[in-house]
């Protein structure tokens, strides 16, 4: 088989250390940060550009929605040599401490979602990589910049949180909204339970960071916020740590 059949990338491409956003069109954003940056593949949903963090090469690779792609993207650019992953992307605040804009930083992650069974048992935790969580969260300290580091809620259906009362199983997900809330679990996203758990099967380094766009809960409570598009502090985030790792 063809070890990247999907990402369409060379083993001369490789570098060990990857970014891997969601979205393909983060991935120039995120690159034009670095030295030297060339977009080196662009295949389905992904779009992979390389360049130079203080002299060393690193990957910015998409890895699109959810658990199953960038599982792949994980998959296939750690059969190439990449040895560390930082997923940097979005989610929506659960506990009333995280408002919009805030960087959230996953320790964990929650596997309500169907990847992570083919890698391990459920009974088995979704944990980050702790050198990388450490270096997350000490570059957003040394940033800055609003954080919070702890569990986050991953799921396989965007709209299964969003309309969960038009779900036949509407019953299940509004009772485990509410566990996640008791819980003390931060936010809810798409792919570090997948990507924790992959990367522990597969003998690499991961973790994750996202920009808090919205917090469902702080607005159902009456406190307003202006949703927070804003990729910038993520990002900075999340290359400050690689350069710590590197």
């Amino acid at each position: 088989m063809i070890t990247s059949y999907h990402i369409a990338l060379k083993p001369e491409d490789a570098a060990p250390l990857a970014i891997i956003p969601g979205d393909p069109g983060r991935v120039p954003l995120i690159a034009e940060r670095l030295e030297n940056a060339v977009p080196v593949a662009y295949n389905r949903e992904f779009n992979t550009w390389a360049g130079y963090l203080d002299g060393k090469r690193i990957l910015v690779t998409s890895t699109g929605i959810g658990g199953p792609s960038a599982a792949i993207a994980m998959e296939e650019l750690a059969a190439l040599g990449v040895k560390i992953f930082i997923r940097v992307g979005t989610c929506g605040g659960i506990s009333m401490k995280v408002k919009s804009g805030d960087v959230v930083i996953a320790s964990a992650a929650v596997r309500m979602e169907g990847t992570s069974r083919e890698y391990a048992p459920i009974e088995y935790p979704a944990a980050a990589d702790f050198e990388v969580t450490r270096a997350l969260a000490d570059a957003a300290e040394s940033l800055g910049i609003p954080h919070h580091v702890g569990v986050a809620q991953c799921k396989d259906s965007f709209y299964g949180q969003h309309s969960p009362e038009k779900s036949p199983v509407s019953y299940e997900l509004l009772a485990k909204w509410e566990a996640w809330k008791r819980l003390g679990v931060l936010c809810s996203e798409m792919e570090s339970a997948a990507i924790f758990t992959a990367a522990a099967a597969l003998g690499v380094r991961c973790g994750s960071c996202f920009n808090v766009i919205w917090n469902q809960e702080r607005k159902a409570a009456g406190l307003f916020e202006e949703d927070h598009m804003d990729m910038d502090r993520a990002v900075s985030v999340a290359l400050e740590a690689a350069r710590r790792l590197l």
